[in-house]
């Protein structure tokens, strides 16, 4: 179960990778534009504003999060739906994917079919995190090793279900897409309390520590956190009263029926 107010804590760092996506699409005026995996529709109700002509659609498999995007009421058609079973109707000129494709297995078909399945001329962009070799994720999967634990958490962990910039350049330009693909490290200042949690794990709390808490009882979670949080607490050292916090994020453009030329 997806949690928004968890997810939001830290809203403004994880909407800037998404900004940065969407400045690279040069659309004008297309007639349709659509966020698969919308979350709770804060980002999906900008492109609302950057295409005021456009019909925009925001589909998300948490109906929390479809919740708490329709209380918006921005000019947004929200709905539930997994982006796996969507298809193209005819008309979507862009396509926005933004931090949703890591959580499903083999998305790279997704993106073939898509990129042919698309009008000439769409536009599909797409951003995941590439932080999955990061000291986070290395303490989270070290925990999940644990005897305490290793039958239940460790199963539900991938090591990198991302591909590599140039990989999805590849993919994408072989589906007779024009590609731009390129990756950011982003370096978040997460401020740190005194008292409380460590803000790197409570960023955790909001994605990937998600499945582990469904899977575990109250106490299990509780003691999977604190030994989760005494590791990250060495990893990420507070300084200056704040946790330097490196993310790194992958992002592809591209648009359909455009192969770029290729040298003979």
């Amino acid at each position: 179960m997806w949690d928004p107010t968890t997810y939001l804590r830290y809203g403004d760092e994880r909407a800037r990778p998404f900004h940065d996506l969407v400045a690279r699409i040069p659309a004008d005026r297309p007639r349709a534009v659509v966020d698969l995996g919308c979350g709770p529709g804060q980002l999906t109700a900008t492109l609302a504003e950057r295409w005021p002509t456009s019909r925009v659609r925001g589909l998300d498999s948490s109906p929390d999060m479809i919740d708490r995007a329709t209380a918006l009421g921005a000019p947004v058609d929200f709905a539930v739906a997994d982006l796996r079973d969507w298809h193209p109707t005819g008309d979507e000129d862009v396509v926005v994917s933004n931090a949703a494709l890591q959580w499903v297995p083999g998305h790279q078909e997704l993106l073939r079919r898509w990129a042919t399945e698309l009008p000439a001329g769409a536009w599909l962009a797409l951003q995941v995190p590439g932080n999955f070799a990061a000291p986070s994720h290395r303490a989270l999967r070290e925990v999940a090793g644990l005897p305490a634990w290793r039958a239940v958490v460790a199963p539900l962990l991938r090591a990198d279900p991302v591909d590599d910039p140039a990989d999805y350049a590849a993919l994408l330009t072989a589906a007779g897409c024009a590609a731009d693909a390129w990756e950011t490290t982003y370096v978040h200042l997460l401020p740190a309390r005194p008292t409380g949690d460590h803000p790197v794990l409570a960023w955790m709390e909001g994605t990937a520590l998600r499945p582990v808490r469904a899977a575990l009882d109250a106490a299990g979670w509780s003691a999977f956190r604190a030994e989760l949080g005494v590791r990250l607490t060495a990893a990420y050292p507070v300084r200056q009263g704040q946790v330097y916090f490196p993310f790194r994020r992958v992002f592809v453009v591209a648009r359909t029926g455009d192969r770029a030329e290729e040298s003979p």
